[in-house]
């Protein structure tokens, strides 16, 4: 029942943080950190557990939980925690955690109402990382889309309203689709077998038409796509990470998008290897778009919440890349990039709206000579800007070097232009420092430094990132039999991989 209280814990907590704020703003906040506490304690138990696991035991699911729920339709409460799931897991909370510190002092109104829509966004994404039914996956799926609608709609900026329903119709349009596609997929499964299921296990290996595959591979795709997200399908992005609140663009940057490339990885291959073997030479076109793309548009930008949204959009090409690329050193540096994007765009964000809550703009032209007045907000600002733009000895560095790596032996030309994007991202991540904390003093600001409280959580985040970057291997050997068994998948990245050494 652990699986469920990961889930069940911040569900609670937003009620009881909603209720207890007429009484205590205080309460409210502290009733939301200790719930993200007792996640990240659960998740990091799993762990050390994991660990202590022997080999034949860690290539199956760690726990499950498996219950009726709707028995006439075969729909179950069906929970599976493997190393994939845990890492995000882990990095769900954490990063939960973050959100809640930055938004301490910059919610100041409906604060209860504020951390039950956190809590409850959190609640779904966790709900997406565990399920192995897909009923109960397109559940928390849509969990995740109206308390963040509400974030960015009530605690939002000056064109938060726009925003909000731009981001709400982007995800809910696709997520349709996807619903369709996995009653489309169920419906085959019992003429095929006589059996009514959504179990992710039981459909796997479903018989599919090449041209039926293909259509249902695309309902899922198009869904991972707009969440990840993927150029065409990133214009919402920007708008929602300007618009929202300091937690809100954190979620969406660590966690959201995250679900989009979990969903490839747990579902497109699986269910529909030969559909994603044929839109593999489009999937590697896209993320290389991607990366170019994101990189380039970051420079343009004269706002610096929209820089840091359109890296998002650069990193996750390398996701994408990384995914359909068909190596082993290739889809470990995916899982890698997708942990680290997740802690050094989410700590810029936080840093994005410290600055902002002291200073009043993210205008590059209002800003400027913050250096001296703030040397921890410049600090901590150049730190995690080098780590995006892939600072060797940081976790990114291996991340996309892996993914580069790998990638090549399938596809040189497309990661040739790629590292391309390497270059553009030192400009950009230069430019944002420069821009922001040296040159002149555009206009006078009496601006506050990083408090106790923000620099303990920026500190934890900048050892994770040195961590990962010196030392990948413990939260590799626990993605390892993901790795294995998605190498195995036919047709993995249209063509044969050696699961070992990731050659043709």
């Amino acid at each position: 029942m652990t699986l469920a209280l990961l889930i069940l814990v911040p569900l609670v907590a937003g009620l009881a943080s909603w209720g207890l704020d007429r009484w205590s703003h205080r309460a409210a906040r502290w009733i939301a950190l200790i719930a993200l506490g007792l996640d990240l304690s659960l998740a990091i138990t799993w762990w050390v557990q994991s660990r202590r696991l022997p080999p034949m035991r860690a290539s199956t699911w760690i726990a499950e939980l498996n219950v009726p729920w709707i028995d006439p339709l075969g729909i179950r409460f069906h929970l599976g925690l493997d190393g994939l799931s845990l890492m995000l897991t882990l990095l769900t909370a954490l990063l939960a955690i973050v959100a809640v510190v930055a938004s301490w002092t910059e919610i100041d109104r409906d604060i209860g109402l504020f951390h039950l829509m956190l809590l409850w966004v959190i609640a779904g994404i966790t709900g997406v990382f565990l399920s192995l039914d897909l009923f109960l996956f397109y559940f928390f799926w849509e969990l995740m889309l109206v308390p963040m609608y509400f974030l960015i709609g009530l605690w939002g900026h000056e064109r938060r309203i726009y925003a909000a329903i731009k981001f709400f119709l982007f995800t809910q349009i696709s997520g349709l689709l996807m619903l369709a596609a996995i009653v489309a997929l169920v419906f085959v499964h019992h003429r095929a077998t006589g059996i009514t299921t959504f179990d992710y296990g039981d459909l796997i290996g479903t018989p599919l038409a090449p041209e039926t595959a293909l259509w249902l591979l695309l309902g899922f795709a198009i869904a991972f796509a707009v969440k990840l997200p993927v150029v065409p399908f990133h214009t919402w992005l920007p708008d929602a990470h300007t618009e929202a609140p300091t937690a809100g663009s954190i979620v969406l940057a660590g966690l959201l998008l995250k679900t989009g490339a979990y969903g490839i990885l747990r579902f497109a291959w699986p269910l529909f290897p030969q559909a994603a073997s044929a839109l593999t030479p489009v999937a590697m076109t896209l993320g290389v778009v991607g990366v170019l793309y994101g990189a380039v548009l970051a420079f343009g930008q004269t706002d610096v919440k929209r820089l840091v949204a359109y890296t998002s959009v650069s990193h996750m090409g390398f996701v994408v890349m990384g995914a359909f690329a068909g190596t082993d050193l290739a889809l470990q540096g995916a899982i890698l990039q997708i942990l680290c994007h997740g802690l050094g765009t989410g700590a810029l964000f936080a840093l994005v709206g410290a600055l902002q809550e002291r200073t009043h703009t993210r205008d590059f032209d209002r800003l400027g000579g913050l250096w001296a007045a703030a040397p921890r907000l410049g600090g901590m600002t150049l730190f995690f800007a080098l780590a995006a733009m892939g600072l060797p000895g940081l976790g990114n560095f291996l991340a996309e070097f892996f993914v580069l790596a790998g990638s090549y032996r399938a596809f040189p030309a497309a990661t040739a232009v790629a590292s391309i994007g390497f270059v553009v991202s030192t400009v950009y991540a230069l430019w944002l420092v420069q821009a922001v904390f040296y040159g002149r003093e555009r206009e006078p600001h009496r601006i506050v430094d990083l408090k106790r409280r923000e620099m303990v959580t920026m500190s934890g985040l900048v050892l994770l990132l040195v961590w990962l970057g010196l030392n990948p291997q413990p939260c590799m050997d626990a993605v390892r039999p993901v790795v294995t068994k998605l190498l195995q998948t036919p047709l993995y990245g249209g063509i044969r991989i050696d699961s070992v050494r990731g050659t043709r």
